[in-house]
């Protein structure tokens, strides 16, 4: 089970794996109502490296992303939710609209995002790619979404 750490902690453990010859993973993401898609990106995302590294969109961001209804659940529960799956090593949550700040100062070998996201519009490439890294699109399970959840709820 992952921990939740802050970015300073985090950066200083990315460092001592690096030492150690592993390879750093990272995705991102809301992770609003943890669900089997989200479950299928980390368990791809995992087999990509040693190391997998989640930063989790604040309440703050995910409001500004998403809308003033979400997220669904807190930050905190978000996050401890995330760290409890057997594949994810550390759980970071960050404030700014996109990770570009995150990805800077870790710096992973391996950058992951879901099918919605297409290669020319994945946020920090130019920092994976520029260090030699590869940036990875996992294909979206059909149906599965936070998005089409909350709509099934309210419909039923």
């Amino acid at each position: 089970m992952g921990r939740i750490t802050e970015l300073l902690e985090l950066k200083v453990l990315v460092t001592k794996a690096r030492g150690e010859g592993k390879k750093v993973v990272l995705t991102n993401g809301c992770f609003d109502i943890l669900h089997r898609g989200h479950l299928h990106l980390l368990k791809e995302a995992k087999k990509l490296g040693d190391l997998l590294l989640v930063a989790i969109n604040s309440d703050s961001s995910v409001k500004n992303i998403k809308g003033p209804n979400r997220p669904i659940l807190p930050e905190t529960e978000r996050a401890e939710l995330v760290a409890a799956l057997e594949v994810v090593d550390y759980v970071t949550v960050f404030p700014e609209p996109d990770p570009y700040e995150v990805i800077k100062e870790l710096r992973p070998d391996v950058l992951v995002k879901g099918g919605d996201w297409g290669q020319d519009r994945v946020v920090g490439k130019d920092i994976v790619e520029g260090d030699g890294g590869k940036v990875t699109i996992i294909p979206l399970l059909p149906c599965y979404s936070t998005t089409t959840i909350v709509e099934r709820i309210r419909r039923e």
